[in-house]
């Protein structure tokens, strides 16, 4: 096993210096053209201009796919799902051994995935480029949130190294007492729920503690705070919301040129 380590972004990339405000407007703007869209254009034309912004992360490629591939098995577990246990085979028949789908069915269940990869890796690379300090700072300074919530976000990011962190080494512990699986899928499953419910277990304690010392200390007692770090909204992250919006529209114009376009409600 691995030891777990926190992703650190080169600070001077250009993702990593832009206003945490601004890279979680670009997230919700991709986020909601790929929500409203149901074709698998759309998502993938999304999905590219993201990978095309992973070079501007400060993050090798290969570290975010290795955190992310969580996301891979889940869009792909939905895609496979979504095909074959489909109400209805609609569409050109297609055969795969013994089985049988609809050639619509299948591009419905392809594009639900797409969509899930692309609403998640956009919020994964807002997230990943993001120090959580900043992110605090920008969501009291530039979007007035009450300092309660702020300071609230801020505890919940640092928590998730942290998390990770225990969820290895729960792994380690249970290795340790010689506790294996085998080949038992069924008993995998088991020894990873009752892992899970461990750190579970382990959160809640962690979040009480937290909260009483926050209280303690007079967080959130005041209607406002004084600030420490000023964050501003600068020429780069006016940028980084156009050109997010810009490959949204373009995502959208090529999916409606070439016919594929589907809007959520239709």
């Amino acid at each position: 096993m691995i030891p777990f380590t926190p992703l650190r972004p080169n600070r001077e990339a250009a993702l990593p210096r832009a206003n945490p405000a601004a890279k979680l407007g670009a997230a919700v703007l991709l986020m909601g053209v790929v929500f409203i869209s149901t074709d698998p254009v759309t998502p993938a034309i999304v999905l590219a201009g993201l990978a095309l912004a992973t070079a501007f992360s400060g993050l090798a490629p290969g570290v975010l796919v290795a955190r992310a591939w969580p996301l891979l098995v889940a869009a792909l577990a939905v895609a496979v799902l979504n095909t074959l246990f489909a109400a209805e085979q609609a569409g050109e028949a297609l055969a795969v051994g013994p089985l049988r789908f609809g050639s619509s069915t299948t591009a419905a269940g392809m594009a639900l995935a797409l969509r899930l990869l692309a609403i998640a890796y956009a919020g994964v690379l807002a997230m990943a480029t993001t120090d959580p300090t900043d992110l605090a700072d920008s969501l009291s300074q530039q979007l007035g949130l009450s300092p309660r919530y702020a300071v609230g976000a801020l505890a919940a990011a640092r928590l998730l190294p942290v998390l990770a962190a225990e969820w290895q080494l729960l792994a380690l512990a249970r290795r340790a007492r010689g506790v294996e699986a085998g080949r038992s899928p069924l008993a995998a499953a088991q020894l990873f729920f009752g892992q899970l419910l461990s750190l579970l277990v382990g959160t809640l304690r962690r979040a009480t503690r937290l909260a009483l010392a926050m209280e303690s200390r007079g967080f959130g007692s005041l209607p406002c705070r004084t600030v420490a770090r000023p964050q501003r909204l600068e020429r780069r992250d006016w940028v980084l919301l156009a050109a997010a919006a810009g490959l949204g529209a373009a995502a959208l114009g090529i999916s409606v040129a070439l016919g594929t376009w589907r809007f959520l409600l239709s």
